[in-house]
């Protein structure tokens, strides 16, 4: 009996578990520092359910805007974070 009991607790672990981010690519077109907010135009992003699109994203590490320009073509993951959506990672496409 708890042999079973385990077995389907960890099948509702692993059911309800968030989809992880996946690197997404995309196009830095506005950087917003003051309000740490970035605007990309980019493809699907899997873990959101979402299409492409251009949108705002909050930014999780605001240092990370330094990194990038408008015009760079980029990678990065996306997230929800308290309720926003939030770029969690960038870094220039190579």
């Amino acid at each position: 009996m708890r042999k079973i009991a385990a077995t389907a607790i960890l099948l509702l672990t692993v059911a309800a578990a968030p989809a992880l981010a996946a690197p997404v690519d995309g196009q830095v077109t506005k950087i917003d520092n003051a309000q740490a907010k970035i605007t990309l135009k980019h493809g699907p992003i899997t873990n959101l359910n979402m299409d492409g699109m251009t949108m705002v994203f909050a930014v999780a590490d605001p240092a990370a805007l330094k990194t990038v320009k408008v015009g760079d073509k980029v990678k990065f993951e996306a997230d929800r974070v308290n309720g926003r959506l939030t770029v969690t990672k960038i870094e220039k496409a190579k």
